[in-house]
């Protein structure tokens, strides 16, 4: 059956997020005293009652015509209330009604969607404002996701109105996991609403418009992905402290949950040293990596544009040969579609397993071809080899003396096994231990 979706209403700093928090049971959404924290969708998967279920986070719902972020944010909500069964109606309960939330409330009512007001920051039910109920939602639900009371509560009352879960529903298939990183501005949001074909998240030419990190579902050709949107990651000096810290530990948390990173560049600059380090970031965690080089519609070229550009990067990334260059344009379109079919196959390299009598049979060839050097006047042979592990493909190679074993034999060596197997897109670990 569909998935069932909860959507977090309401103005601005009222306590969505930090509810959003404690319904998931995880600090994925960025709590700030700043209004406008959060901007776009944040999805997250949660579980009461036995029955599983989706929440999203949304941005406050202002009108500031003025604004065109606050515009956006405010479409972004009405997008989650429009896909949502039910809908959570956060007010603050400490500052009384004001006229945007009495806005907000129409705008629910409209809506025909069952609606669970919940009043924020009560930290005793004694204390409640029952003014609240003058907004005609018949539950209204005191509320304190910092101290937990009222959760259990806005939970039940939740549930009631979501479409039962059949029992024997098969469980979700495999996802590829994506997770688009990049420096401040480059068009990763614009890249990601280009693959999920909506506004999803959303999109200025102000840098670090995205603050948290974003998680949407999409699928292609048959196989199903949930795309990862994350914020601009700068040099650590220039990170500020307070959201934009935080935002950028998201994006760090994002790549370590993810299958495939696509480190974003902007082609119509030159590749960067940040562009280098947050690339490095992946390949350090071992994650299946594509670069991609976007606004390649704003670039003048010529037939030897893109290769000069790419052979810049490669000489700058050197220590990632493996990861495939694509350039796009999440403004046009433009070979979007071949990045996916591209992911897809890193994917599986990513988790690509090799026998052993494979690994084996081809060692032997590369001893015959190349002997393992003698060491400090002492030989040292390698036995045999197995792939241990995958996300990345590990191997590990037994020999007598595997401290002797010198770093340009185990380049010589990954590089055999890239030759044979492939292993496109993704790191491989190659390590020695001593034969018991």
């Amino acid at each position: 059956m569909p998935e069932r979706l909860v959507a977090i209403v309401g103005r601005p700093n009222v306590g969505k997020s930090a509810l959003f928090n404690r319904i998931i049971g995880s600090r994925l959404a960025i709590v700030d005293d700043t209004p406008g924290v959060t901007r776009d969708r944040i999805y997250a998967s949660a579980e009461w009652a036995g029955q599983r279920f989706n929440v999203v986070d949304t941005g406050g719902i202002e009108e500031d015509p003025r604004d065109t972020i606050a515009s956006q944010t405010r479409r972004q909500a009405e997008l989650a209330i429009e896909q949502a069964d039910a809908l959570i109606y956060v007010v603050d309960s400490r500052t009384g009604l004001t006229a945007e939330d009495d806005e907000v409330a129409s705008l629910l009512r409209r809506s025909g969607k069952p609606v669970i007001l919940a009043a924020s920051k009560v930290d005793d039910p004694r204390h409640m404002d029952y003014e609240l109920y003058g907004l005609g939602f018949d539950e209204v639900i005191p509320t304190s996701a910092l101290h937990g009371s009222g959760i259990a509560e806005l939970l039940d009352a939740v549930v009631k109105h979501l479409p039962q879960a059949d029992p024997a529903e098969e469980p979700e298939e495999d996802v590829i996991r994506v997770a688009v990183v990049g420096r401040p501005n480059v068009g990763k949001s614009s890249l990601v609403n280009r693959i999920l074909g909506e506004n999803r998240s959303v999109v200025s030419d102000v840098p670090g418009t995205t603050r948290d990190s974003i998680d949407a579902s999409f699928e292609h050709g048959g196989q199903k992905y949930v795309i990862i949107d994350t914020a601009g990651i700068r040099r650590r000096g220039r990170i500020e402290s307070g959201v934009e810290k935080y935002s950028v530990i998201r994006a760090y948390r994002a790549v370590e949950r993810s299958d495939v990173v696509l480190a974003l560049v902007d082609g119509t600059e030159e590749p960067a040293a940040q562009d280098v380090k947050i690339a490095g970031y992946a390949h350090d965690r071992g994650k299946a990596s594509v670069l991609v080089v976007n606004k390649w519609d704003a670039v003048e070229r010529d037939e030897d544009t893109a290769k000069e550009y790419e052979r810049k990067l490669r000489t700058l990334t050197s220590f990632m040969l493996y990861a495939p260059v694509v350039f796009v344009s999440a403004l046009t379109g433009r070979r979007v579609s071949r990045l996916i079919q591209v992911v897809r196959e890193c994917a599986m390299q990513h988790r690509r397993r090799v026998s052993t009598t494979d690994v084996n049979t081809l060692l032997q060839d590369a001893l015959l071809r190349n002997p393992v050097p003698p060491e400090k006047g002492r030989e040292v042979k390698i036995y045999y080899g197995a792939q241990v592990d995958t996300r990345p493909p590990q191997f590990v190679f037994w020999a007598n003396h595997p401290e002797y074993v010198h770093f340009s034999y185990r380049r010589y060596l990954e590089n055999t096994i890239r030759n044979a197997f492939g292993f496109e897109g993704t790191p491989i670990q190659v390590a020695f231990k001593k034969r018991s």
